[in-house]
């Protein structure tokens, strides 16, 4: 039997959540015609190596640092990737000259919706989305389509965003919704965080972190510590890992 390939690019991937959580999916729905493997990549220019080698390639998830990159590779984009400015799902299809074609999707989009509707209260109006990366560019995106107005904050800041420095406690106080998502705090640097005044932080804040590993960074311990609401990345992760799935087994209209 020929096996369709799914797979996660990005670099590094020692501790890949898709691979685990879609060989348990291929177990327990009995799934026996597809395999999923972590294909990491120093470079992003060996997408092309792969897409050569494997000609029962399927569809890829993207991690960091490519969501972004990845784009530059790709025969068309969705237009919510497009619009996001990143992606995190790639399907393979055959065109009408037997060519097996990249498409971009970005189902971050949807994993953090679905995630943040879950626990979303009313009083939470503006936003500080720590990072600047492709998850970033998602979750800005759903804000501005739910209506809460967020600023960026960045260790490399451009026009229009705040850096770690200039972010001040009254900042702070003012923003009850706090996301994010980097990798600081990510296991195996599990002493890391983002440098922000937790001080600040209080009783009506939400602090969402991307990270599922571990189940509760440090950003969501100090957040704990001042009485606020805390969740992690491991809800979102499993939304969008069952969208990849939908998107790469949906038959073209």
């Amino acid at each position: 039997m020929q096996h369709k390939i799914y797979g996660l690019i990005g670099y590094p991937l020692k501790h890949s959540f898709s691979q685990s959580y879609f060989e348990q999916k291929f177990a327990a729905e009995g799934i026996e015609d597809a395999v999923y493997r972590n294909f990491p990549m120093e470079y992003i220019d060996e997408l092309t190596v792969l897409m050569d080698k494997e000609p029962n390639l399927r569809g890829l998830n993207v991690t960091l640092p490519y969501k972004e990159k990845v784009l530059w590779f790709m025969t068309k984009i969705s237009p919510i990737a497009k619009a996001v400015g990143a992606a995190n799902v790639v399907k393979f299809e055959e065109n009408e000259r037997g060519v097996w074609c990249p498409t971009a999707y970005n189902t971050d989009v949807v994993g953090f919706e679905k995630s943040f509707l879950k626990h979303k209260t009313e009083h939470l109006q503006s936003a500080l989305i720590l990072g600047t990366g492709g998850s970033a560019k998602a979750v800005a995106y759903v804000l501005k389509q739910l209506g809460i107005a967020y600023q960026f904050v960045s260790r490399r800041p451009q026009k229009d965003m705040l850096s770690y420095e200039n972010l001040d406690r009254k900042t702070i106080e003012n923003n009850l919704l706090i996301i994010n998502t980097t990798p600081l705090g990510m296991f195996p640097k599990v002493e890391a965080c983002p440098p922000i005044d937790y001080a600040a932080v209080g009783k009506e804040h939400f602090l969402f972190d991307l990270i599922y590993n571990p189940a509760e960074t440090l950003f969501m311990q100090k957040g704990k510590q001042q009485g606020a609401s805390v969740q992690n990345g491991y809800e979102m992760l499993c939304f969008q890992a069952e969208e990849s799935w939908r998107i790469w087994n949906e038959k073209e209209r």
